[in-house]
């Protein structure tokens, strides 16, 4: 059985933007953290991240890391290839 098959939570997170370039460079820079759970991937300008666990907690530790290392990329993120520590790109 896959982690697929015995997981019985499944979220599905998906954040827009802007453009798919933006997408593409938030995404590259989350992936590295994800654990053998989890799945991203773009879709034009959104990110679209799937994790997978057998138990709630499981699920809302994963999921609340992921988010938090989303926002800081997307914080870093910037059109002009500067680093940012504003939230005003988000």
């Amino acid at each position: 059985m896959t982690h697929r098959q015995q997981a019985t939570r499944r979220a599905r997170i998906e954040t827009d933007h802007g453009d798919s370039e933006r997408a593409a460079a938030i995404a590259n820079a989350v992936s590295p953290d994800n654990t053998a759970q989890m799945e991203t991937r773009t879709e034009g300008s959104r990110i679209v991240t799937t994790i997978d666990r057998e138990t709630t907690g499981g699920m809302q530790s994963t999921a609340d890391d992921y988010v938090v290392n989303l926002q800081v990329a997307a914080q870093l993120a910037t059109t002009d290839g500067e680093t940012s520590t504003t939230t005003d790109n988000i």
